[in-house]
């Protein structure tokens, strides 16, 4: 399956909107078709649910992913879809490249070259009914709930030059992205 890709622009973040927010800004589930129509947002989609899926607990993405920055970041959020469109957000997270191996002895990354990121989307409790979908939304933003990467080498407090960054989202055999949900059987709510 071919790549997909995305420039992230630091000037031009994805906003927040939405989502377990400790700032000022209005929390919880939020429509999300309109952050999706931008084209620094890629939006991966199930076909519709023929029977109801409960999902609680931790949510973790796998991406394997290439950009044209020494640093950068990239964000996962999933996103429960109503038969009428509507795309309402549960949990989201993001990995800020320098740090994919180790929170405390931060390396960057070789512009170009393919890295694992794990994403921690935290938890969730959702049961996505029949019809609906569950569909992920990656990028390289959510601001202001987390902080711009400038995508340079440079320390976060000197960083005065934001640049933009090609972003290149694999996902083949040999780069199986992929999203981590843990799945709840439920007999009981079969056919509903």
């Amino acid at each position: 399956e071919p790549a997909d890709s995305f420039v992230y622009d630091p000037e031009n973040p994805v906003p927040t909107h939405g989502g377990n927010n400790l700032v000022a800004l209005p929390s919880g589930p939020f429509d999300q078709t309109e952050i999706e129509r931008r084209a620094d947002v890629l939006v991966y989609t199930t076909p519709p649910l023929e029977e109801p899926v409960e999902v609680t607990g931790p949510v973790r993405l796998i991406l394997y992913a290439a950009s044209t920055a020494p640093d950068t970041d990239f964000t996962g959020k999933l996103v429960d879809v109503h038969p009428d469109g509507r795309a309402f957000n549960l949990c989201e997270g993001i990995i800020r490249a320098r740090y994919r191996d180790s929170d405390t002895e931060p390396t960057l990354i070789e512009p170009g070259k393919v890295h694992r990121y794990e994403i921690d989307l935290w938890v969730t409790s959702n049961l996505f009914r029949r019809g609906h979908r569950i569909r992920l939304e990656v990028s390289s933003s959510n601001f202001p709930r987390f902080d711009r990467n400038p995508n340079t080498a440079d320390p976060f407090a000197a960083a005065e030059h934001p640049v933009k960054a090609t972003q290149t989202i694999l996902h083949d055999a040999d780069h199986p992205s992929h999203l981590l949900l843990p799945v709840i059987p439920r007999p009981d709510l079969a056919g509903n």
